[in-house]
Formats: C-alpha cells, sequence, structure tokens
C-alpha cells in the first residue's frame, strides 16, 4: 500500500466511529449552517465524550472551537468538521513517534510486548515483525507467553506465515529463561529486531507483574539498554479503560509506547485522543484491521481527519 492510499483507507476503517460522531453533529445541527448557543457548545462536549475523547480532551477542543466562532470562522457544518479535525490533530500531534532502525539503533533492537489478556499482542507482535521485515531488517521473536501453549502455536505458526524464526520453549516453561535465549540467539545470529511476547496480564496481578520485571531484568544483564522498547498493546474497544491500563503498566515496568489495535472494529476510536491527552507516552503504532499491513505508523493529521471526515478524507 502506498502512502497515497493509506488516508483514505483508514478514513475507511474508521467508519464507525466516525460515524457516531457524525450522526451526532447532523443531530445538533442539521442542516448546512450552524449556529451556535451554551446548550450547542455543552452538546457537542457530550457528543466528544461520547466518542471517548475524554472529558479533559473535549472540553479542551470545545473552548478552542468557541474562539474560531467568536472570530467568525466557523459557520458551516463543513468549517464546523474541518476546525474539529484540525483541533483533534493538535491534540494528538505530541503522541506521534517513528520506529525506525538507523545506523545508531542497538543491535539488535529488543522490544517487549506487554498487555492484558485478549488486546492482540501476539499478533500485533508478528505483523510488528512483518513491518520490521519488509523493510529490509532482519527479525527474531521469542514466544514468552508460556501459560497458553496457544500462545506459542500462534507465534510459530505467524513466523512459518512470515519466514521469520521463533525462540520457543515448552508450555510452562520459565518466561525469562525464554526471553534470555531469544536475545542470546539474536546475538550470535546478527539480528537486527528481537521482538519478545509476553504474557497477557491484568495488570492488578501482582505475580504476574513481577514476572514482567524478571523478564526485564534478565533482558537487562545480558544487554544492559535491552529491552529498548516496552511497547503496551490495548484494545481500542475497551474505551477509557485503555487509561488505567496504560497508567498502571506505567508505573509498575515503564514503557516507551502504546498501541492501540482493534479500531475498526469499534465507534470508540476518540480513546487515543484520550491517550495522547492524559498520557505522557507515544502512540508508535495504530491496528485497524485483520491483515499483516493493518498495523500502521500512526499520524495524527490523518487519524484526525478520519475521525471527523471532510472534504479532503472523501
Amino acid at each position: 500500500m502506498t502512502s497515497n492510499q493509506e488516508p483514505s483507507a483508514l478514513f475507511a476503517r474508521l467508519k464507525k466511529t466516525r460515524t457516531a460522531l457524525s450522526d451526532g453533529l447532523t443531530g445538533l445541527f442539521g442542516g448546512k449552517r450552524v449556529t451556535f448557543d451554551e446548550d450547542a457548545y455543552n452538546d457537542l462536549e457530550d457528543q466528544l465524550i461520547m466518542a471517548d475523547l475524554g472529558v479533559a480532551a473535549s472540553a479542551e477542543a470545545v473552548a478552542a472551537l468557541r474562539e474560531q466562532v467568536w472570530a467568525g470562522r466557523i459557520d458551516t457544518t463543513e468549517a464546523l468538521r474541518e476546525a474539529l479535525a484540525g483541533q483533534i490533530a493538535r491534540l494528538l500531534q505530541k503522541a506521534e513517534r517513528e520506529m525506525v532502525l538507523d545506523s545508531e539503533s542497538p543491535k539488535p533492537l529488543v522490544i517487549l510486548m506487554v498487555g492484558v489478556n485478549g488486546v492482540g499482542k501476539t499478533t500485533t507482535s508478528a505483523k510488528l515483525a512483518a513491518r520490521f521485515q519488509n523493510s529490509g531488517h532482519s527479525v527474531l521473536l521469542g514466544a514468552c507467553d508460556t501459560f497458553r501453549a496457544a500462545a506459542i502455536e500462534q507465534l510459530q505458526s505467524w513466523g512459518d506465515r512470515l519466514g521469520v524464526p521463533v525462540i520457543a520453549q515448552a508450555h510452562g516453561a520459565d518466561a525469562a529463561a525464554v526471553a534470555h535465549d531469544a536475545l542470546t540467539a539474536a546475538k550470535s545470529r546478527g539480528v537486527e529486531v528481537l521482538i519478545i511476547d509476553s504474557a497477557g496480564r491484568q495488570h492488578l496481578n501482582a505475580d504476574l507483574m513481577a514476572q514482567l520485571g524478571k523478564i526485564r531484568r534478565v533482558l537487562a544483564k545480558a544487554d544492559p539498554g535491552a529491552p529498548h522498547e516496552t511497547l503496551l498493546v490495548v484494545d481500542g474497544g475497551t474505551g477509557q479503560n485503555a487509561l488505567s491500563q496504560a497508567s498502571a503498566f506505567e508505573k509498575e515496568i515503564g514503557l516507551t509506547g502504546i498501541c492501540v489495535t482493534k479500531l475498526d472494529g469499534t465507534a470508540r476510536g476518540g480513546v487515543v485522543v484520550a491517550l495522547a491527552q492524559q498520557s505522557p507516552l507515544s502512540i508508535p503504532f495504530i491496528g485497524v484491521g485483520e491483515g499483516v499491513a493493518d498495523l500502521r505508523p500512526f499520524q495524527s493529521a490523518d487519524y484526525a481527519r478520519a475521525l471527523v471526515g471532510g472534504r479532503s478524507s472523501d
């Protein structure tokens, strides 16, 4: 997929969120022209909150729109969409971060994938491996979800499909030992990227969170900088619960970024705005479908346009 095709494809994949938000705006203002009073501002803020942008981001967006209305720059629904998309893009911009390998990147670059159960962490690990592979980099996968035999098999199946080697042990093995073996193998083979898939865990489970800490310590002993990236995978459909997950994992183990998945199947895609507003972490990737290419670098302007709609998205 070319870069020119990606924004329009993203527009299509975020249809559920955009439709919910668009229907709300249409219900507020009816025809092509818009008239603002205090009730309209309050209702608009409510629509943004219901799209899971969060209270703080919704209030900030509406405050900025007020200023533009007072300046006479918003008098049609199209102008409202344009202004809203611009404001959301501004809120999202600080969360952008391109993840690329260059001559100064550590070799191997060690990426630890973490998250609660059922968010698509193993699939995201495999899709991330495919992205690096398609960029010409050698990749190795570490199957450290040793609690579920199916998870090991799933990652091995992805490895066979992509032609990416997978380091694994038997179901029930010490996850930290598997991580150590994977890093040792990556170094000996001269692999550029090692992606470690860890077991899903509820962020309130102290024992499982402690195991993540053990994995990090073992990796750091073998390579003082590892893991170089610790990415939290969250399901976009969980809405504001993604914020509590990010806060808990950041507090317990430290994170470098968030990947938001399953955005194509939810009307709650505004949660990405809430994450960008309330978390200091970047959002390197979003997942908008089941295909390998549907894990995409997060770009604030394209995402805002896909959420709100407007002339340049159609």
